[in-house]
C-alpha cells in the first residue's frame, strides 16, 4: 500500500513539472517525453524485481511405483484361445470326399469317412455340381463345421441346408433343415462387339436373364440381323437367395436396349389377379403372338430360301432358318400351343413339331434331345428341347420351320405376328410409378456399365 501511494504522488509530481515545462519550454517537450517514459520504464522493472526468485522456490519430487502386467498369465490365456479358419468352394462332379476336403484346405481323415459312410452328407455332396460349401477348420486342419445349400425340389420359395459339426467327442453329426429363400435385385449391363450373348456373358449376366431379355424386346429387335456393334443394354433381375447365397436367377423386372441411335425399354408389371406382363414405360404391351426366334442369341448360319445344301451339294429350297450353337443350348416355344410330333424324322433327327392355332404351326429339328410329348400343351417361352446335330446334319445347330396352312413362310417374319395392347385405364396410376422406379433402376444400371467401361 505504502508503496502505490509513492508510486501514485510522483505520478502527480511529473504530471504537474509538465505542465509547467510545456509553458515554459514548448520546445524541449519531445526530450521531457522521453524521460519521463524512460523512469517510468524503470519504475516498471522495479515492481517486477519485487516477486520471488524462481531459484529460491521450494522443490518437491514425487514418486509413484507401478505395477507390472502378468505377461505370463496373459500369454497362457491367448494358448487356450483356438485359431478358427474359414473357406468355401464348388462341388464337382468327379469330388471323392478327400479331393473335396483338400480343396477346401482341410486334411482330415475323419472327416473324409463320415462323408463317405453317411447317406445323407453323400447324397449331398458327392456326385453333384455347382453346390457351394463353406466350412470351418481349427489351426490343425481339421473340420469343425460344413454347410451347403440347394433349392428344395426346384422351389421358388425355399431351400434346403446340410450341416455337419464336429461334436466335444471328436465324432460328427448332421442335420438338414429347410428355410425360406429371400428375393433380391441385381443390376448389370454391356457393350455389343459381336452378338447379344457375348456381351452378356462379359457382363456375367445369368444365362436365363439374357433368354429373357432377348425374348423380351424380340417384336422390336432382330438380334441376328439388326443388332449392331456398340449397341449398349442395362438390365435389372431378380435372384433368389439362401442366407445371402444365390441359388437362382428370378424374373426380368426392367431392361433398356439402345440399338442403332434408337432406345428401347421394358418393364414388368402385373395386375392384381391377371397374368403377368412386359410393357414399355410409356404402357404399351411388348407381348406377341410369336417370339422372333426360338434360340434367342444364337447365331443364324443359313436363312429362307435357295442354298446349295452342305452334304448333298446340291442347290435346294431351304425352307427355314438354321441357328448355330453349342449342343445341349436350351430351344423354346416360339408361341402357345400343342405338340403334334415328337420323334425321331429321318434327315431331321429329333424334331418336334408344335401347332398354334389352326393355321400356324412351327418345327424344330435336329435336337439332342426331346423335352416334350406328343399332344403336350405349351406356352410361349417353353422348354421342347436342346441344340444338337442328329440327322443329316453337318455341326450342331436348329433348323427352323415356320408354316402356314402346311405352306413355308419365312421364320423371321414371326416377330410382326400380332400386335401390342397398351395398360388398361384402371391400373394406369399403379403403373406410373412402378413405370417411374424403374426408370430409376435403369439409370442406376446404366451408370454401372460406364463405370465399368471407365
Amino acid at each position: 500500500m505504502n508503496f502505490f501511494n509513492t508510486l501514485m504522488s510522483h505520478t502527480k509530481a511529473y504530471s504537474l513539472v509538465l505542465q509547467a515545462f510545456v509553458v515554459r519550454h514548448p520546445k524541449h517537450l519531445t526530450a521531457l517525453l522521453a524521460t519521463v517514459l524512460l523512469g517510468g520504464g524503470g519504475g516498471a522493472f522495479a515492481v517486477a524485481n519485487l516477486g520471488p526468485d524462481a531459484a529460491n522456490l521450494p522443490v518437491r519430487t514425487l514418486v509413484e511405483s507401478l505395477e507390472t502386467p502378468n505377461l505370463a498369465s496373459q500369454v497362457a490365456v491367448l494358448e487356450q484361445q483356438t485359431l478358427k479358419l474359414y473357406r468355401n468352394d464348388i462341388t464337382r462332379g468327379s469330388d471323392t470326399p478327400e479331393s473335396l476336403l483338400r480343396r477346401l484346405g482341410l486334411v482330415d481323415a475323419a472327416a473324409a469317412t463320415y462323408i463317405r459312410k453317411t447317406p445323407e452328407v453323400r447324397q449331398a455332396l458327392l456326385n453333384r455340381s455347382g453346390r457351394n460349401v463353406s466350412v470351418e477348420a481349427n489351426e490343425q486342419q481339421q473340420l469343425l463345421s460344413l454347410t451347403t445349400r440347394w433349392l428344395k425340389n426346384d422351389s421358388d420359395t425355399q431351400f434346403q441346408r446340410l450341416v455337419i459339426t464336429r461334436t466335444p467327442n471328436n465324432s460328427f453329426s448332421v442335420r438338414t433343415d429347410t428355410a425360406p429363400l429371400t428375393a433380391s435385385v441385381r443390376m448389370a449391363g454391356g457393350t455389343v462387339a459381336s452378338s447379344l450373348y457375348e456381351a452378356s456373358d462379359e457382363a456375367r449376366l445369368p444365362e436365363t436373364v439374357t433368354r429373357q431379355l432377348a425374348d423380351v424386346f424380340s417384336g422390336q429387335i432382330d438380334f441376328h440381323r439388326a443388332l449392331r456393334k456398340g449397341a449398349v443394354f442395362s438390365v435389372v433381375y431378380e435372384t433368389l437367395e439362401a442366407e445371402g447365397e444365390p441359388l437362382r436367377t428370378g424374373r426380368l423386372l426392367s431392361a433398356e436396349i439402345t440399338n442403332d441411335q434408337k432406345t428401347y425399354n421394358a418393364v414388368w408389371f402385373q395386375e392384381a389377379g391377371q397374368k403377368g406382363a412386359y410393357y414399355t414405360l410409356k404402357g404399351d404391351s411388348l407381348r406377341r403372338a410369336f417370339l422372333a426366334s426360338p434360340v434367342p442369341y444364337s447365331r443364324r448360319t443359313s436363312g429362307f430360301g435357295m442354298r446349295e445344301h452342305p452334304i448333298l451339294h446340291t442347290q435346294r429350297a431351304h425352307l427355314g432358318v438354321d441357328y448355330a450353337a453349342p449342343t445341349g443350348t436350351p430351344v423354346i416355344s416360339v408361341a402357345d400351343g400343342v405338340v403334334s410330333e415328337s420323334g425321331y424324322q429321318g434327315a431331321f433327327g429329333n424334331m418336334v413339331v408344335i401347332q398354334h392355332n389352326a393355321r400356324q404351326s412351327t418345327v424344330y429339328a435336329h435336337l439332342s434331345r426331346i423335352n416334350v410329348k406328343r399332344g403336350q400343351t405349351l406356352k410361349q417361352g417353353d422348354l421342347v428341347g436342346a441344340v444338337g446335330t442328329t440327322g443329316l446334319s453337318t455341326g450342331p445347330h436348329l433348323h427352323f420351320e415356320f408354316r402356314i396352312n402346311g405352306r413355308h413362310v419365312d421364320p423371321l417374319t414371326l416377330a410382326q405376328q400380332g400386335s401390342s395392347e397398351p395398360i388398361s385405364a384402371a391400373v394406369r396410376s399403379q403403373f406410373n410409378q412402378r413405370a417411374e422406379y424403374a426408370r430409376t433402376q435403369l439409370m442406376a444400371a446404366a451408370q454401372m456399365r460406364q463405370s465399368n467401361v471407365q
